[in-house]
């Protein structure tokens, strides 16, 4: 999705309407998957629990584009 607007440019909201799609679809399942969501509020809470101990926050990680 990304690329496909990147190359584009204000012609993305016609052109990339399947990718636009894609992207959705793929989002709901991450965003709908009970597995998921235990992990991330799984480590979520590990971070909590080293920042109230420690008082210094972790740098948030850097996640790589699929462009």
């Amino acid at each position: 999705f990304t690329k496909c607007c990147q190359e584009t440019g204000l012609l993305m909201v016609v052109k990339c309407r399947q990718e636009n799609t894609a992207l959705k679809d793929c989002l709901v399942g991450y965003y709908t998957d009970p597995l998921f969501y235990e992990e991330c509020k799984t480590e979520y809470l590990k971070q909590r629990e080293e920042y109230r101990a420690t008082g210094i926050k972790k740098k948030r990680q850097n996640l790589t584009s699929n462009v």
